[in-house]
């Protein structure tokens, strides 16, 4: 899979990183299928504002995006995950239905 991120405004520390692609290899137990993952964080001001971590995933056929904001990246990025989660389950509950 390949994993782009990007940092709205800011540079994104390795640590942060390195939590986002842990969180994004986990999605392949659903799915060995995905293209690309492309990670947007961004946020509102610089002070005390509201982190938003945006994840759009190509697989054939399909395009998955969520978004989530919350007061921390980490919080926002699990959350995120969990939506995709949610859509790849659908996703392959739908296909192995048609198969059957």
């Amino acid at each position: 899979m390949n994993i782009s991120i990007t940092a709205r405004r800011f540079k994104a520390h390795e640590t942060l990183k390195d939590f986002i692609r842990d969180e994004l290899s986990s999605l392949n137990k659903f799915t060995e299928d995905i293209l690309k993952a492309e990670v947007i964080l961004s946020y509102q001001n610089a002070k005390d504002s509201i982190k938003t971590a945006e994840i759009n995933l190509n697989i054939p056929g399909h395009t998955i995006i969520a978004r989530e904001d919350s007061d921390d990246f980490k919080k926002s990025i699990s959350a995120a995950t969990e939506k995709v989660t949610r859509q790849l389950r659908k996703i392959k509950t739908r296909n192995t239905a048609r198969i059957k």
